[in-house]
């Protein structure tokens, strides 16, 4: 019967210490090599919580490790240098992404989100700037989502 720990673990600075030694140590296996597959698969999301899955086989000692991503929302506020969102979106903005940082954004969630093409997901990613009063390309989020769907992104979206 395979093992299973889910912790919550700084992106890319996963360590030997808790909550991963204490977690993983009494299942012998070899800790360091765990945290070093952590690290490298987390890296893209350093200075945010990540949640990773750990699933151990006991008797071979073999590993495997799914990594989620953060929320939609801490992705952005990460491109945007923002520690929150704005407490009333009509009236204060909080900062801008370019639709390129969207097309990021949206890559890095990947199947997490919802839609089944890049071009679903960018607009999933823009909906929730609508909500954290965060503009795109210095524009209402809600006009670029218009634009989207008429079409006068999709050479960036094609994919």
């Amino acid at each position: 019967m395979a093992e299973t720990v889910e912790v919550l673990v700084e992106g890319g600075k996963a360590t030997p210490g808790p909550p991963l030694g204490p977690a993983l140590g009494p299942l012998g296996v070899n800790v360091i090599q765990i945290v070093s597959a952590i690290n490298e698969k987390t890296k893209s999301f350093e200075g945010m919580k990540v949640p990773v899955k750990i699933t151990i086989d006991p008797k071979t000692k073999k590993f495997e490790i799914e990594v989620g991503t953060p929320p939609t929302s801490a992705l952005i506020l990460k491109e945007i240098g923002a520690e929150k969102g704005s407490g009333s979106t009509k009236a204060t903005k909080v900062g801008n992404i370019s639709i390129d940082q969207a097309i990021k954004i949206a890559n890095m969630k990947g199947d997490s989100l919802l839609g089944k093409t890049l071009k679903k997901r960018v607009l999933e990613v823009i909906g929730v700037c609508v909500s954290m009063g965060v503009t795109v390309e210095n524009r209402d989020p809600k006009e670029i989502q218009k634009d989207i769907i008429a079409g006068k992104y999709d050479d960036k979206l094609a994919g």
